[in-house]
């Protein structure tokens, strides 16, 4: 099916500036999409944590980046009253209009709404996670759309300081969010799993790990020599080269860059056309 109309998507850069492969992740399969699917879609992006810059709600669709630094960092900042405004809004259109508004938030952008929200306790790690991991769905994520073709386990990049733990029952029993997936199992450290993505509500979803992340991007970070020198002082060198490798695996995170983004916008757009065509 075809639609009249171009699709809008709206980037929202947390990245504070700083040069960042997700943004390129995030930017190619944006331009790849209209080639691979014949979908008239269009991007812009808006660079909030340096520039101030937020989208309005004329778009259909909003992707949030990940980004560096605390998510507690832009408390009583106007950038962050503004994003959570942003949010607001595209809620309250989602709940009382016909033509609803798709949002996908990513690591600094999750936790942002995590604390947002409530449901759950957004902490530092002790230390911090970097590398390609497997990442358990729960039931929830095994019906969940986004995650259609993936096998569980699957692997992701994860890349982050802050964690979300503890999850509100009462807050996500209230909202209707559930929790699509969690940080993978480890019988010999005595912590809780983190969340690693929750559906918000049937159109805002978000994940703690990076869907976009591709291995020419990945490669490209893990060979700058200071990120080389800081996986080996921490994890040793045997786990950089077992990360170099996975990379060349296309059943990683090759295959989750392929499947998670390209089927939130699948069906967003899906329905939006259905919608535009009622």
């Amino acid at each position: 099916m075809t639609t009249n109309r171009t699709i809008k998507v709206a980037v929202i850069d947390m990245n504070n500036g700083r040069l960042n492969q997700g943004m390129r992740g995030i930017l190619e399969i944006l331009g790849r999409y209209p080639e691979e699917t014949g979908t008239d879609l269009s991007f812009e992006v808006f660079d909030l944590r340096l520039k101030g810059e937020i989208p309005d709600t004329s778009y259909d669709i909003y992707i949030s980046s990940g980004g560096p630094g605390s998510p507690y960092e832009g408390e009583n900042q106007q950038w962050e009253q503004d994003f959570f405004c942003l949010l607001d809004q595209l809620q309250e259109i989602n709940e009382t209009q016909v033509h609803k508004k798709y949002v996908f938030l990513i690591c600094h952008s999750f936790q942002l709404a995590c604390r947002k929200y409530g449901l759950g306790k957004v902490t530092k790690r002790k230390s911090n996670a970097f590398g390609i991991f497997p990442i358990t769905l729960s039931v929830a994520g095994e019906q969940d759309s986004i995650f259609e073709g993936l096998p569980n386990p699957f692997y992701a990049v994860d890349s982050r300081d802050w964690q979300v733990i503890s999850p509100d029952e009462d807050k996500f029993s209230g909202s209707g969010a559930e929790i699509l997936a969690i940080e993978k199992e480890r019988p010999h450290v005595a912590l809780e799993r983190c969340i690693m993505s929750i559906r918000f509500s049937k159109e805002f979803v978000g994940t703690q790990f990076h869907p976009e992340a591709d291995p020419i991007g990945m490669k490209m970070y893990l060979l700058q020599p200071e990120r080389k020198k800081a996986i080996t002082d921490a994890h040793g060198a045997d786990k950089y080269h077992d990360m170099l490798e996975s990379l060349d695996d296309p059943q990683r995170i090759s295959l989750t860059q392929k499947t998670i983004l390209p089927n939130f916008l699948k069906e967003a757009i899906q329905i939006l056309q259905e919608t535009d065509h009622d």
